[in-house]
């Protein structure tokens, strides 16, 4: 823990220096070592690049003591607070693929007034769909639709990190059901709530059911789905196992979206009904 905090806190020295640009990385989970001094990297508007590997419980075989399940929830209430010049205190990405990963190192390099950190994977992950660093240009929204549909979708699903592959896997599933499922891309909530409203009505249009997935706390993308949506995530620390068998075990398949997408759905529709036979 001594080591991180002093990692942190040299990278706030350098900063404060000036001349260079500093940067420092740990596992995600020893974040948690670090926060007074990226707290203070937030107050004092240092360009201080956080690299944070090891992103979720799939650090399997070094036990749940290693595994982040509340970190992205406590580094993201950073980009709802402003620093003293009034701007948005921190910058936090969790890029879904290598092209989105390209695009988050560089907006982090151009952020120059507040700190930026880089939420990675342990693991591999497939890259999202048309994916190349043009298409992810569009991360610098903070959000973008990575897997479109024509026309209006049935079914709007919302990911960052690793989960947006999953959801892209899921979604083209349920294209074939006959659902049309457009799948979100979010890597950084406070950088799009900074767009204007045409553009996140764009992103998330009014009045679609949305299903977020994430392997942190449904805290995390609660604040994008809306308030008929909801949001399946990690309630409980992780265990210790092979990430394949904890996916399994954890829900993180396939086969658990679409049996939450059923769920969600009929729920959906039923609140919907009720909401209806209130206005008569």
């Amino acid at each position: 823990g001594v080591a991180e905090l002093s990692m942190a806190a040299i990278m706030n020295g350098i900063a404060l220096h000036g001349g260079v640009r500093g940067a420092c990385g740990t596992f995600f989970v020893f974040s948690d070592y670090q926060k007074p001094a990226f707290r203070l990297s937030a107050l004092m508007e240092l360009p201080v690049v956080y690299i944070w590997t090891h992103d979720a419980f799939r650090v399997g075989e070094d036990g749940p003591t290693h595994q982040p399940i509340e970190q992205e929830a406590q580094v993201r209430l950073l980009e709802k607070m402003n620093n003293l010049s009034g701007q948005r205190s921190f910058l936090a990405l969790r890029p879904g693929d290598v092209h989105e990963t390209t695009v988050a190192w560089q907006m982090a390099l151009e952020n120059t007034s507040t700190p930026s950190c880089l939420i990675l994977t342990r693991q591999n992950v497939p890259n999202l769909p048309e994916s190349s660093y043009s298409h992810a240009l569009q991360a610098k929204k903070g959000a973008y639709v990575t897997k479109k549909v024509t026309g209006t979708p049935d079914l709007t699903l919302v990911a960052n990190g690793s989960e947006a592959s999953l959801l892209v896997e899921a979604a083209e599933q349920l294209d074939a059901k006959g659902t049309k499922t457009q799948v979100v891309s979010i890597i950084s909530e406070g950088l799009f709530r900074d767009q204007d409203e045409a553009y996140q009505n764009e992103v998330l249009p009014f009045g679609i059911p949305t299903l977020g997935w994430t392997a942190g706390l449904p805290t995390n993308l609660e604040g994008v789905v809306g308030p008929l949506g909801h949001v399946y995530g990690m309630t409980r620390f992780g265990a210790s196992a092979p990430y394949t068998v904890l996916d399994e075990k954890f829900g993180y398949t396939s086969a658990k979206v679409l049996s939450e997408v059923e769920s969600y759905l009929a729920k959906y529709d039923e609140l919907v009904n009720k909401i209806s036979a209130l206005k008569k």
